[in-house]
């Protein structure tokens, strides 16, 4: 597995600490993040990736620094975006699959070829020549996915990528996840996607106040709740 290092980790927005003093080593093939909206754990997440860096401290993956080593890191770590339509960029689902993979500068028949792996996947051969944009929630969370996953990266972020929809949706994109092979950290609000993962994360106020089993963090969190 990938180790992804948090060392006392800080990060600031306008001033004010998002995270404080953070500390994690993450080698578990599925990881859950949990804690109340405002928590910092969609900032927790993104530091992963480096989509955003630490005002103090550092983040490395695989021991390499977020900050400073950037693309390499986001070859490694692919990242799932809670609203599908932030990532959607080309006009059908086919290209949209096929941008992703811009940056490998494959030959054209391995490329095709790894597209349509994906596209059968995610069980959306038949939706290839559809406007990305109009297909339903849980259709466009699945494309998101795939044009992350086409690019074989070992570690997939996904940060509450059920949010937006709804129950039969939610379970889809989640039964997708149970079955990847790659290392998952998901942040979510939906308590029951993280019970069978091998280890949960508890935020509160920017710092991390339980990780545990799915059992033990996750009553701690309805205990912090409640």
């Amino acid at each position: 597995m990938t180790e992804v290092v948090f060392d006392h980790v800080t990060h600031r927005y306008d001033g004010e600490a998002v995270l404080s003093d953070v500390s994690l080593r993450l080698t578990e093939r599925r990881i859950g993040v949990v804690g109340a909206n405002g928590s910092g754990k969609s900032t927790l997440a993104r530091l992963v990736n480096g989509l955003v860096a630490p005002t103090a401290g550092r983040v490395t993956v695989d021991d390499l620094d977020v900050a400073r080593h950037g693309r390499e890191v986001r070859r490694r770590v692919g990242f799932v975006f809670t609203n599908p339509d932030h990532q959607i960029v080309m006009p059908t689902v086919r290209e949209d699959i096929a941008f992703s993979l811009r940056r490998l500068r494959l030959h054209a028949a391995d490329a095709a070829a790894r597209v349509d792996a994906a596209l059968d996947r995610f069980g959306l051969t038949e939706l290839s020549d559809r406007p990305a944009h109009r297909l339903s929630g849980g259709q466009k969370q699945l494309l998101a996915l795939a044009a992350v996953l086409v690019m074989r990266p070992a570690v997939v972020v996904a940060d509450e990528p059920t949010t937006l929809l709804d129950a039969r949706n939610a379970e889809l994109v989640e039964r997708h996840f149970a079955q990847l092979d790659e290392q998952l950290i998901v942040v979510t609000h939906r308590l029951e996607a993280v019970e069978s993962f091998d280890r949960v994360l508890v935020v509160e106020g920017g710092r991390i106040v339980a990780d545990d089993v799915p059992s033990v963090a996750l009553d701690a969190y309805r205990a912090l709740i409640s």
